[in-house]
């Protein structure tokens, strides 16, 4: 029996940030600490995540400096991963990060919702 295929899905948010403060929250352990996790541990191109006593493990896959940052759980099939990139608009010039995630189809409404709370985070401790 084939394993479930999870789908692909993107989230937008607009930050008010340059992109290279952005990418700092979004690409170092000392920045995804401020926000994403608990405490967060770097080794190489390894992150450890820790959330109430758990850790996940997620390694670094691909980074372009104040572009984008990709990231693959140890736990997902070799061709998922979630990426940060970030971009401007051409209208009104504004930072927007852009999250790719996947789920199971099931499981798309809450993890778009941690999704919201975590950038509500990000935007709180950036001063967005």
């Amino acid at each position: 029996m084939a394993a479930k295929k999870k789908i692909i899905y993107t989230l937008e948010f607009p930050i008010r940030s340059s992109p290279t403060i952005l990418f700092e929250f979004l690409s170092s352990a000392v920045g995804l600490q401020e926000w994403f996790a608990e405490k967060v541990d770097q080794r190489d191109n390894m992150f450890y995540f820790y959330w109430n006593g758990a850790v996940d493990t997620a390694e670094r896959t691909e980074c372009f400096e104040n572009n984008y940052v990709r990231y693959r759980w140890d736990y997902y099939d070799e061709d998922e991963f979630f990426e940060f990139r970030i971009e401007q608009s051409v209208v009104t010039s504004e930072t927007i990060l852009r999250i790719t995630d996947f789920a199971e189809k099931g499981d798309l409404d809450s993890s778009e919702q941690l999704w919201n709370q975590q950038v509500a985070d990000l935007k709180h401790r950036i001063g967005a």
